[in-house]
């Protein structure tokens, strides 16, 4: 018989401290983890001693964690039945390690491969004291020794003694600490079971009517030698039928062969894992054993809010199926996190700090390998489903273009299958849209690269389109909130290539006829204009267009444009924008062509009707502009019914 006994911890705040920093975590929730992942590790290896033959267990047992709430007695406890401990065991590796050699046990095992092996007992298990005031171990080794009970309230105390357990295993009862309550409800626990355990390699169950999990097997010798006992056990049979569900999915899809995945199984996986019930477009099935071990599934979800912001993702990252944390961008890529996905990566250890990660090669090497199959995959797509690709494109290709300017190896990747719709609505590479490289002494000259008309808002700028049409003259469609700093990236790695320039941007040399035209030849026209318009800002010029639909246009050079919209992103007035504006007449319009034979009355009203149908097609009207424009349209409306 064990007596029983009284001792006190080694601590001082020198060998406690280490600990906290690397064990006891901001998220107090993750706790949970530390607790149940000790109950994986004791199963692991007593699982292992079974396979070896040093160690048997029951016919029928199943390899099992349960967890109970208990809101009555404000109890949590965490159950498994693994190899359980001895009581020296218990004192080696709760009070010595966790107290006194803790900076050792730290720089022995960090950077261990764990081969299967989670996490090691004594640190883990204080996470417990994050939510505990008392906390109670009862556990049972499978070698032939008494049970032991442990218990401490985290202070420099704890009791030790025999207890009565008769099944092999460890129970952790943890004693919450007022202020903790939410950790006793069963959806709370729920919650976070799924989010830190969902994959781990044994059947977790909460609250179960069967604790002991018997198997079919069992059960039904069970039944059999019952019926043969007599009626008297029928409350006896029920009990016996009950099957708990687990909580988590002990063989993750991820885990199998790819080629052993059907596709409804790839679907099924990614509805139960991230709650999303949109189909996704497509999946990469990451599989790998050399030069490290690598699992996983990246999806590319369908975009819910097109052209409103970066939708992050979920990238879930697991050490061994034990979950780590979300989009680690030390790990995974950042552009990667505007996917959902889950990656399971041995090689990285289970709690290390982000330093770690940063400077670790075998991290790096991971990081790029993820990244080389994806573009893979894109490569792949655009090759083999030209079709499916395009239909894709909506939805992936804010991820596709902000991933090209987060990393240059994936845009080096990728490059040649970034498309564009143009204005016939086909999709085109955009490296079919440059031109020639611009030669040293080409540019010395001040000759520009080939320009890359496009389209930022195609309801805004219709007119412009329509005479782009008309005049036999393509663009491409630019219409992402992305892509305004991407455009700006492929004019900064294509300096002598492309430059990009906004279908309103260069009416001048877009639009105009071959027919010359001399500003001296109009100077009553553009003087008329500046005299009567509203806006006393902006230039006039004139032009002959190859079309006469529009009386006029108005232009603001592309560089200009650009440096105002900066300048509006970060709070500057909306107004200088137009302050660069030009307006264009266009002479072959027969209204402009004949405005100086009117009436002096007439004129400064066909003055500022054509500058107000000009920015229309522009911009919006200011409530000023907008004001005048519909009470002289109107006014022109009574003339013309008189």
């Amino acid at each position: 018989m064990m007596e029983e006994k009284q001792g006190n911890i080694k601590i001082s705040s020198e060998n406690m401290m280490p600990i906290i920093k690397k064990w006891l975590y901001s998220d107090k929730d993750i706790f949970l983890r530390e607790i149940v992942a000790n109950g994986v590790d004791a199963i692991t290896k007593f699982k292992k001693l079974v396979d070896m033959g040093e160690a048997s267990m029951a016919p029928g047992e199943e390899y099992r964690i349960n967890v109970y709430t208990d809101e009555k007695a404000k109890t949590l406890t965490v159950e498994d039945n693994g190899l359980g401990m001895t009581a020296e065991e218990v004192e080696k590796y709760i009070t010595q390690i966790a107290f006194s050699g803790a900076e050792d046990f730290l720089q022995k095992y960090e950077n261990a491969s764990g081969d299967g092996i989670i996490g090691h007992f004594g640190l883990g298990f204080y996470s417990a004291y994050m939510v505990s005031s008392d906390v109670e171990i009862f556990t049972k080794s499978y070698k032939d020794e008494p049970a032991v009970h442990w218990e401490s309230d985290g202070n420099s105390t704890y009791t030790i003694s025999e207890t009565d357990k008769s099944d092999r295993g460890t129970k952790i009862v943890m004693h919450l600490a007022e202020g903790e309550e939410e950790f006793l409800k069963e959806y709370r626990i729920r919650e976070l079971l799924r989010k830190y355990c969902s994959f781990m390699p044994y059947n977790i169950y909460l609250n179960p009517k069967n604790p002991k999990g018997i198997a079919e097997e069992k059960a039904a010798e069970e039944e059999a030698k019952d019926a043969a006992e007599g009626e008297g056990k029928e409350e006896n049979k029920k009990e016996t039928k009950v099957e708990d569900k687990p909580i988590n999915n002990t063989s993750p899809l991820y885990l199998k062969d790819p080629k052993d995945c059907t596709e409804e199984e790839y679907k099924d996986f990614y509805r139960d894992t991230f709650m999303d019930y949109n189909e996704p477009l497509f999946w990469i099935h990451l599989n790998m054993d050399y030069p490290f071990r690598l699992k996983g599934i990246l999806y590319f979800p369908k975009v819910k809010k097109q052209q409103v912001q970066l939708e992050k993702g979920q990238v879930k990252l697991y050490c061994n199926q034990v979950f780590i944390a979300d989009n680690i961008k030390e790990v995974i890529p950042e552009f990667l996190m505007l996917l959902n996905g889950v990656i399971d990566c041995p090689d990285i250890p289970l709690n290390v700090s982000r330093s770690f990660l940063q400077n670790d090669r075998q991290v790096q090497k991971i990081s790029k390998h993820i990244t080389k199959k994806v573009a893979d995959k894109l490569n792949a797509l655009f090759k083999n489903d030209r079709t499916k690709y395009e239909e894709c494109w909506k939805d992936i290709s804010t991820f596709i273009k902000f991933g090209c300017i987060k990393d240059e190896e994936f845009y080096d990747k990728v490059k040649d299958i970034v498309i564009f719709r143009n204005l016939a609505g086909e999709y085109k590479p955009l490296s079919d849209c440059f031109g020639e490289e611009v030669s040293d002494e080409d540019a010395g000259k001040g000759v520009q690269p080939k320009a890359v008309y496009y389209v930022s808002d195609e309801a805004q700028q219709a007119q412009y389109i329509r005479m782009f049409k008309e005049a036999g003259l393509d663009a491409i469609v630019c219409d992402a909130f992305i892509d305004p700093h991407f455009i700006s990236f492929v004019e900064y790695k294509n300096p002598r290539r492309c430059r990009f320039v906004r279908i309103d941007a260069d009416v001048d040399g877009a639009l105009k006829s071959d027919e010359e035209v001399k500003a001296d030849d109009h100077k009553d026209l553009i003087d008329l204009f500046k005299k009567e318009l509203v806006n006393k800002d902006i230039a006039v010029k004139a032009e002959k267009f190859k079309s006469d639909k529009l009386p006029a246009v108005v232009n603001v050079e592309e560089f200009m444009r650009r440096m105002s919209e900066m300048n509006t992103f970060y709070g500057m007035d909306e107004s200088d924008v137009m302050k660069n504006a030009t307006l264009v007449l266009n002479l072959s319009n027969p209204i402009v062509a004949g405005i100086l034979s009117q009436p002096e009355e007439k004129q400064k009203v066909i003055v500022n009707q054509i500058y107000y149908l000009a920015m229309l097609s522009y911009k919006k009207l200011t409530p000023d502009e907008l004001s005048a424009f519909v009470e002289e349209s109107t006014r022109l409306l009574e003339d013309y019914t008189k």
